[in-house]
This record gives structure tokens, sequence and C-alpha cells, in this order.
């Protein structure tokens, strides 16, 4: 499934993959639904992981700086309709800054955490992707419901929260193939020494395609339809959204918040989930304009 979509073969999907017994009688699935049918046991290695990166954490996080970052991209995802609603960014010689203004607060979030070895550690502390591990975060995520309530308080309506989980659960296979550094195998990537931890590769990747977007689209400006816009806005958001989660589990382990230790583990290994998905997404219905996608040619019409 796409990040836009939420069919009832995807529903099914979700359901399946999350142990319920069945699909809702009445209306279509949401997180309250969910959380009333789901689990409710903690994993206890997920609590185990969650105080090994506190642990390691510890003393090292800007508590000040991810507080006012965190708001400044709430502040960006809010605006994401007016970049929307703009279109392709205008110039005469150069793109303004649409796209590049979103993803700010983000970059400096992003190299704080390298520079306090924060992807470091959460690599250390927490195992690959594998359908089980990913099943057991979403379990987890979904009754954090601190997080998936503050999601909404920054523009996320009940749909879109579903398709951030259902980006998760129903792509586990897909993320099995993102390795953790240490796991990628000989000869397979030269100079891996050089391969940053993954989830430095899923955060930095979402700011980098985003961070793009601007000069793309003006390049492309011939090609691009509003689909082709629309598309970009749910894949955007849910990168955004991503960010948004992996700011808001450092702040907890910076401030020793809110999060219990098996929700903080949740948190980082969806949110790092979330922006490789859709980075993926973002190359197919943006990036790699087909024939069939493009807007029609004015020289050679259909």
């Amino acid at each position: 499934m796409t990040n836009t979509q939420i069919t009832d073969e995807a529903q099914r999907q979700l359901v399946r993959n999350l142990g319920m017994s069945q699909v809702p009688e009445e209306g279509r699935l949401t997180l309250e639904r969910i959380r009333e049918s789901v689990d409710a046991e903690t994993d206890p290695e997920f609590a185990s992981m969650g105080v090994s990166i506190r642990r390691d954490l510890s003393g090292k996080l800007d508590e000040s700086l991810l507080e006012e970052e965190l708001g400044k991209l709430a502040t960006q995802i809010e605006r994401l309709p007016d970049v929307r609603e703009a279109g392709i960014p205008d110039g005469e010689t150069e793109p303004e800054q649409l796209y590049r203004e979103l993803v700010a607060p983000g970059w400096r979030v992003y190299d704080h955490l390298v520079d306090v070895g924060f992807f470091e550690s959460v690599e250390d502390s927490l195992p690959r992707f594998t359908p089980e591990h990913i099943e057991h975060t979403a379990h987890e995520l979904i009754r954090t419901e601190p997080l998936t309530s503050e999601l909404s308080t920054i523009g996320f309506d009940e749909r879109e929260k579903l398709v951030l989980v259902m980006n998760v659960v129903n792509n586990n296979t897909r993320l099995a193939r993102w390795v953790p550094t240490k796991e990628i195998p000989e000869e397979v990537e030269f100079d891996v020494e050089h391969v940053p931890p993954l989830h430095q590769r899923a955060m930095g990747g979402a700011l980098l395609w985003i961070n793009a977007l601007d000069v793309h689209l003006w390049q492309n400006r011939i090609l691009v339809t509003d689909e082709i816009l629309d598309d970009g806005y749910s894949d955007v958001k849910a990168m955004l959204g991503g960010l948004y989660a992996m700011t808001k589990a450092a702040l907890d382990v910076a401030e020793d918040g809110p999060l219990t230790d098996a929700q903080l583990t949740a948190a980082l290994t969806a949110s790092a989930a979330i922006t490789i998905v859709n980075q993926e997404e973002i190359c197919k219905d943006v990036f790699w304009i087909t024939e069939d996608m493009r807007a029609p040619s004015k020289a050679r019409p259909r």
C-alpha cells in the first residue's frame, strides 16, 4: 500500500499483522477502536531496550535545544497546507525556499543528535526490523496515547494517524531490508565503516528528500501535476510526523519525560520506520515522473 490509501485489504492486513481477531463490524478502523482490541501486555524486552538507551544517553542531550526545535517543527508541519497551496516554488533564476524551510528545525535536531552519538546508541540498543519487532512496536505505539494525541494537536487527523500506523505495520517485510550498519554483509557495501547507523539514515534521508523538493519541482515544473503535488504533500507530512516523533523521543530521554521505557523504544522504532517507508514512497510519487504521470505535453498532446 502507499501512504495515501486505506483500502479494505490494507485494513484486513493491519488486523492480521496486529493479531486482532477481526475487522470491527461497524465503520472503518480507527486508532481508538484498535486500542480497544489489541493486547495490553507490554513486552519486557521493549522496556529493557528503553532503559539501555536512557542510561547510555544520560546527560548528553540538550533539553532546551530539543524543546525549542520541536516547537518550530510543529509550526512547520502546521504550515505545510500553505506550502501545498503555493504549488511549485516560484523564482526566476532559482526556486524560493518552501520545502527547505519545513526541514530547517529538523536539520538542527539531526546535527545535535549526531554530535552526541544518539544514533549509535539507539542502534546498539535496538534489534533489526523483523515482523515480530514491528508488531510489538505497533502495539506499544497504539497504546502510547500521549504521543498519538500530540500528533492531533499539530494537524494530523484520525485518518492520517491510522495511515502512519499502517505504514509501519503493513510494511514489515519491506522494512526488514533496512539493516543496522553492523549487520550489513561484507562486500555488499563499500567502506561500511562510513555508513551511518540505521536511525541516522532514516532521519537524514527524510530531511534530504524534503530538502530537494524546491529544486526538483522548480526544474521539472512542466511535468508536475496537481496529483503529483498531492501525493508529495502526503509523503512529506508523514515524514515530518516521523521526524517529530523521533525528536519527541529524544526530548523524552533528555528530560526523563512521561513515556515509559517500552513506549520510548516503540517511538524510536516507529519514527524511523515511518521516515523510511515514506522516503521510498516519495521517490515513486514525485521524483521518478513517468510518462503516465507527467502533465500533458503542449508540443505532443496525448
